[in-house]
């Protein structure tokens, strides 16, 4: 299938050949008629990709910021290479979109194949989205009028932030789409409603709508408003603009009346003025897009919906109450329509609403499909390689770590990549396009079932890695995943069965105990003489708590997801088998455990001791990783994976490497050696197993507090 893509580099929009996306939990698969080009977000994203590079660092000066702090820590050429891939990384365009359902996940409640929906999917032939995010479209509605809600959505809950009453008077300040659709949704309320633009068509169409229009390039706004309402002012005022200046807040306080309301649903300047709000005692609110349930990934991702009695307007009621304005006629968006574009010509809309030319409404049609050829068209064939290359590595997940680090490792080791997986298909088929993969999909049949793929590399979120890690073990596959290998310890012991029973290698992307540093330190430790302490002190950063790593069931949290990386270089550097491991978190002011805030000590058969101390309490300047081993009267020191120090120990007592190297890429090739060659793996399965479930068990502590 095709789907509009954004390069941040380049600039370039474009049709990208993708896999049609799996469905899965409670997700559906909608075949697209109409999406609706959303020109504000959607120019702004646009502009941003063609800006030079001095361009884009002005327009973001808080990531400036983070690109001088990660120099500062990890190097210049390090931080550059992020830089580059984050800008070369296209993103979909487009969360304005109409079609039919196809498929239905098993979690799906309210929807079956055959019905006619809206989302917020993007710009594509086909798009996943889960149900929380699709609204049935009432008969009589059309596709292209239907693709308006998410943006009439965003007016609506603007609307109800401001909660204006029948008969109250409110300022629409800015009628780009979210403002003539704003007008129509409170006229439809009751309201007297007064529309400030600059441009005469925009403010013919409002007037049409039912709103009394302000020309805001022919005098003083706040005049006029205080004229229509006879020295009242405005009961509320919603600014609908995009703009850098502070003035529109400024101008809308002064047309408010005493204890007035402001609500900003679009984009400008926010240097308030106390003087504006402190006499009047105004308030001031700044709208979410659809409505509750935004960002929030048990919403949006898990598909759990709020009580009705609890929420009454959701994000999917919003879209279901603009639909059923639409239906009786009190919402009318096809007005609005400037430019209609078959979707093949896409890129040719995008021209129109980022050059002279003006625009309002563009909307893009889609071609009828054959649904019944979906499953054919989730895998895609791109190239062959020739037939005397060795067994292939089918990927399954495309994430910014697979795509910055592990594919790069990979190819520079001469693997032959026959398969990329991912479930949306997006990443995917991008991922594919870059390191020339044969095929991209988001079948796991493909892969699983595909006899020219020898080993499987895991690289998905936490909570899959086991399941998947089973079933390639159990087709026969060497299985590489990326850590952690499992979140519970039923997970792990299913996970140490299937390889034992297929006799195949297993590996865990535990990439620190391969790092030039590591092995450097390990041979000076080889003829120690008593036992080692090591301390690891991780500043691991924040994290929001609602982030899915946070979560125990999706990401296992950190210390199962992150900080087992550093029980498991102890392990490697002490030499010796884990026998006890005791976790001391922070606790808040409520005396609850912090999980990611806690100092993890390891006892070991030979009497070494180890303490992690991760921290995401830190400053992001402060160097990430420091790790100090202490033994016979000596000590050893990585700093930040770049620098080396002895203290007693013979040979330079500092030592710079320059570059930093975390051991991904002697990872890869210990483990491709071992896959090719035979032979015993690069880390044993119950040196694997046993690091795994002490950091289980260290996790379960750092939740719990004891």
């Amino acid at each position: 299938m095709k789907q509009l893509l954004q390069r941040f580099d380049t600039g370039t929009t474009m049709l990208a050949e993708v896999p049609v996306p799996a469905v899965s939990g409670p997700t559906l698969l909608v075949r697209g008629a109409a999406s609706l080009i959303s020109a504000g977000t959607e120019r702004m994203l646009v502009d941003f990709g063609r800006a030079s590079l001095i361009q884009k660092a002005r327009q973001q000066p808080d990531k400036v910021r983070q690109v001088l702090d990660k120099v500062r820590t990890d190097g210049l050429a390090p931080t550059m290479e992020a830089v580059r891939a984050k800008l070369e990384a296209p993103i979909p365009l487009g969360y304005c979109s109409a079609g039919t359902v196809v498929e239905a996940g098993p979690r799906v409640k309210g929807f079956s194949p055959g019905d006619r929906v809206v989302t917020n999917g993007p710009h594509a032939e086909y798009v996943r989205v889960p149900h929380t995010l699709a609204a049935r479209i009432p008969d009589g509605v059309s596709f292209e009028a239907a693709a308006f809600t998410p943006v009439a959505a965003i007016g609506l809950q603007g609307i109800r932030l401001a909660a204006p009453t029948l008969g109250e008077t409110v300022v629409v300040y800015g009628l780009g789409l979210i403002g003539l659709l704003t007008v129509q949704l409170l006229r439809a309320s009751g309201c007297r409603v007064i529309g400030i633009d600059r441009d005469a068509e925009r403010l013919a169409l409002a007037e049409r709508f039912g709103a009394i229009p302000l020309d805001g390039s022919a005098g003083d706004v706040v005049a006029g408003v205080e004229a229509i309402t006879g020295g009242v002012g405005a009961d509320a005022v919603l600014l609908t603009l995009a703009s850098d200046s502070d003035e529109p807040v400024h101008q809308a306080a002064a047309m408010s009346r005493q204890r007035g309301r402001l609500v900003l649903v679009g984009v400008t300047g926010l240097s308030l003025r106390r003087e504006d709000f402190f006499k009047k005692e105004l308030t001031f609110a700044v709208s979410c897009s659809y409505g509750p349930g935004r960002y929030d990934p048990e919403y949006e991702e898990g598909g759990r919906d709020y009580p009705v009695g609890f929420v009454r307007w959701t994000e999917q009621r919003n879209f279901e109450a603009v639909l059923a304005m639409m239906a009786t006629g009190a919402l009318d968006p096809l007005p609005l329509v400037t430019h209609r574009f078959a979707f093949a010509d896409a890129p040719a809309a995008y021209d129109v609403i980022t050059g002279g030319e003006r625009s309002l409404g563009v909307v893009l049609t889609y071609p009828a499909a054959d649904d019944a050829a979906v499953s054919r068209a989730r895998t895609i064939e791109r190239v062959r390689a020739e037939p005397t290359r060795a067994g292939g590595a089918g990927v399954i997940g495309a994430g910014n770590f697979a795509v910055r680090t592990l594919l790069p490792a990979m190819q520079a080791e001469g693997v032959r990549l026959r398969a990329i997986a991912s479930g949306g298909g997006t990443t995917g088929a991008v991922a594919a396009e870059k390191f020339n993969f044969e095929r991209a999909t988001t079948d796991l049949e493909a892969i699983f079932g595909d006899p020219e793929v020898d080993a499987v590399y895991v690289l998905t979120r936490h909570d899959s890695h086991a399941s998947l890690a089973v079933r390639a073990l159990e087709a026969g596959k060497h299985v590489f995943v990326e850590k952690p290998l499992a979140l519970t310890e039923d997970d792990l012991d299913a996970v140490a069965a299937a390889a034992q029973r297929s006799g195949r290698h297993l590996m865990v992307g535990f990439n620190r105990r391969f790092a030039p540093l590591t092995t450097e330190v390990r041979e000076i430790l080889r003829g120690r003489v008593g036992p080692v302490s090591v301390i690891a002190t991780v500043n691991a950063g924040a994290i929001p708590r609602d982030h899915w790593t946070q979560d125990p069931e999706a990401g296992g949290g950190r210390i199962v997801g992150e900080a087992l990386h550093w029980i498991d270089l102890a392990r490697s550097l002490v030499g010796a088998e884990i026998l006890d491991v005791h976790v001391t978190p922070a606790r808040n002011p409520q005396g609850r455990p912090i999980d990611d805030i806690a100092h993890v000590s390891v006892e070991f058969a030979d009497g070494s001791t180890a303490v992690v101390h991760y921290l995401a309490n830190g400053a992001k300047a402060f160097p990430k990783e420091r790790i100090e081993c202490f033994f016979d009267g000596k000590t050893v020191g990585i700093d930040n994976w770049r620098r080396l120090q002895r203290f007693g120990v013979p040979g330079p007592w500092f030592e710079g490497k320059g570059r930093m190297d975390k051991g991904h890429q002697a990872e890869i090739r210990a483990w491709i050696r071992a896959v090719r060659e035979g032979g015993e793996p690069p880390i044993p399965l119950a040196e694997l197993i046993e690091v795994s479930r002490w950091a289980i068990r260290a996790g379960a502590m750092a939740r719990d507090g004891r």
